[in-house]
């Protein structure tokens, strides 16, 4: 629940007018405090990481919709895996299509120039958000441009580009970089969906990063068994083991 004798507030604006106006506005509003601002979605997260233990957190992110690299909804859904997330409140200059996708009684918004009114009303309205609400949101880019991993009540960010697979295990999906595995609880084939230019499924419980596969082999692992086709990748020791269902895409790779 959040604090009711005073919100601690971050504010997430890649532009400092912006940033400057809300700061304004809340020094005009009782019983509020600017905790600290952020410029874009990662450097969000990382600030609300290094707080999140701390005596004094953020109740309430004042949340800019277009940001550079990673927009407020892709910040706002990686927020949500926190233990203790804070309220979220977006703001836009764009009104029409950005209002009509976030006009929901769950997350509130304000619109650019923001006025000191609207800006009491939403910041009331924000006390009674809770996560679940969040989940319906999509992100304004086609795909995430990193995936979240909630460790030890800490939110690590890593970027798509470093993954070079996914495996289904039980609940769990590991994500494997060159430096270590994380593990995540989604669904292998919405990641297949949402990555489908990046990711090609090599068998039925994992998918490979294309700029990863360095090419297929056949390999025994077994004297008794017949060889099988295997995916090399780059930076891993491990190989992939391919499917007889997905080894046509060594024939076309091969070609």
């Amino acid at each position: 629940m959040l604090n009711q004798s005073k919100l601690n507030i971050v504010i997430a604006d890649d532009e400092a007018p912006a940033r400057n106006r809300l700061r304004d506005l809340l020094g005009d509003i009782d019983n509020t405090h600017v905790l600290a601002e952020a410029k874009n979605g990662r450097e969000l997260l990382e600030l609300i990481n290094r707080t999140q233990n701390e005596t004094t957190s953020a109740d309430i992110v004042l949340l800019d919709i277009r940001m550079p690299e990673m927009d407020g909804i892709e910040a706002a859904q990686h927020l949500q895996k926190l233990p203790k997330p804070p309220a979220i409140i977006f703001t836009t200059a764009y009104d029409n299509y950005a209002i009509q996708a976030f006009d929901m009684s769950a997350v509130d918004y304000l619109l650019k120039p923001i006025r000191l009114e609207r800006l009491q009303t939403a910041l009331q309205k924000a006390r009674a958000l809770i996560p679940s609400q969040l989940e319906a949101l999509t992100p304004l880019s086609p795909k995430r441009s990193h995936l979240s991993i909630n460790e030890r009540g800490r939110i690590l960010l890593v970027p798509i580009s470093d993954v070079i697979y996914l495996r289904a295990e039980l609940k769990y999906i590991t994500v494997r970089t060159a430096e270590r595995e994380y593990l995540i609880e989604e669904s292998l084939s919405h990641l297949e969906q949402e990555f489908s230019n990046l990711f090609t499924r090599l068998h039925r419980n994992c998918l490979a990063a294309n700029a990863y596969i360095l090419g297929y082999e056949k390999r025994n692992h077994d004297e008794h068994a017949e060889k099988q086709w295997v995916a090399l990748l780059k930076h891993v020791p491990e190989t992939i083991t391919v499917s007889r269902r997905q080894q046509h895409l060594i024939r076309q790779n091969t070609l």
